[in-house]
């Protein structure tokens, strides 16, 4: 037998993210298990309708990731979460919740007990079956973010030192743990411009990378114009900038489309529509558009940044936050291009290096930066420093 097809491949290498999904519909439970099952490098490893079940099972299924639902009989989600965090401190946990105001809330508070992220869910049974989004989202989510905990706890031993590894098959996917790498990060100086506005980017992590930088985003707002984009369904956005607003002590809000942009405000673009900038007349505006997604997202992060670039000629400050995927290269790379400058989270301090290690990678940093710098950072170029 040759040695390339002795050689084990890499996603044979390492071990399947193992996953528990909690819901107490048998229908979701089973349509989700079907979906993780037959995605390679996927196991699900416990199927429970209670979160009583779920923290009972959570030591001896050993998961990885866990899907769990708020609405639940016995134990809800949000009373489950803690108990099971506190058996299992590195766990995964994905909040299952429909669109509804208390679930926004409850997803919101539940990222601040530790959930490390959460998912829209469809009304009904019968959403959720026809609802190729919500499968993509779901198995994307538990890709990315179960592939991080194995490589930071489970990673497996390095084989004896094979000749080559064998190239992935044709149509096999690439395992979740080939992200950017910070050794690769090439920085540039900037910004060429004074900034006359801060935009900020942010995906999976985002809501508690925010709140961790909102004391900064309130002070900056007070010489600057201050901008969001937080991958977010509608509704959940609402909840965001209440809660941002609190933090930074400063009004936060989800503007209508015309109004005019001022100093003194965070504006966060409102979930399922683009935040835009354009000028009018001399004044810069905020324009609302229910265009087709951009990067699988809406809003996203790219059409702020190329108005925005185009509207303040490029004197313009932007922040990559954590999240997965790559929006947010493109307009960083025109802002870059304009005279402005980009400031990104390092991959040690994001849930996800996609997006901040998109744009580290592609070499449009003035500087990245582990979470607990950026928000000083910011605030020392907008009072007169250096990016």
């Amino acid at each position: 037998m040759s040695a390339a097809l002795t050689a084990p491949s890499r996603i044979d290498a390492e071990p399947a993210i193992r996953v528990m999904v909690v819901d107490d519909s048998v229908v979701v439970r089973g349509l989700v298990s079907r979906w993780l099952e037959a995605t390679p490098g996927i196991k699900v490893v416990g199927s429970f309708r209670t979160g009583r079940e779920a923290v009972e099972h959570v030591e001896r299924t050993d998961p990885d990731v866990v899907i769990l639902d708020i609405e639940m009989p016995e134990m809800d989600g949000l009373t489950a979460l803690p108990l099971m965090l506190a058996r299992r401190r590195d766990l995964v946990v994905i909040m299952a919740s429909t669109l509804t105001r208390h679930n926004a809330e409850v997803s919101i508070k539940a990222l601040s007990l530790g959930a490390t992220d959460y998912i829209p869910k469809p009304e009904s049974n019968r959403g959720v079956s026809t609802s190729p989004e919500f499968q993509r989202e779901l198995i994307d989510k538990v890709r990315q973010l179960g592939g991080r905990r194995l490589r930071r706890v489970r990673r497996p031993a390095a084989p004896a030192a094979p000749a080559a590894r064998p190239a992935i098959p044709s149509g096999r996917p690439a395992p979740a743990a080939s992200v950017p790498q910070a050794s690769t990060v090439r920085l540039r100086t900037g910004p060429v411009k004074v900034p006359r506005a801060l935009l900020v980017g942010s995906s999976t992590g985002g809501p508690q990378a925010l709140m961790s930088i909102a004391p900064q985003l309130g002070l900056i707002a007070d010489r600057v114009p201050v901008l969001i984009v937080q991958h977010m369904p509608a509704t959940f956005t609402t909840i965001l900038a209440e809660h941002l607003a609190r933090a930074t002590q400063r009004p936060v809000r989800e503007p209508q489309d015309g109004e005019p942009i001022a100093r003194g405000v965070a504006y966060l673009a409102p979930g399922g529509r683009h935040m835009l900038v354009a000028r009018s007349e001399g004044q810069s505006l905020i324009r609302i558009s229910d265009s087709a997604p951009v990067n699988f997202c809406k809003p996203a992060v790219d059409p702020l940044f190329e108005s925005a670039a185009e509207a303040w000629n490029g004197a313009i400050l932007g922040v990559i936050l954590t999240g997965m995927g790559h929006d947010g290269t493109a307009g960083a790379r025109r802002i870059v291009d304009a005279g402005g400058a980009i400031v990104a989270q390092d991959e040690a301090t994001s849930v996800v290096w996609g997006m901040p290690g998109s744009v580290a990678q592609a070499g449009l940093c003035a500087a990245v930066l582990p979470l607990d710098q950026i928000g000083s950072k910011l605030v020392r170029v907008f009072s007169g420093g250096v990016a």
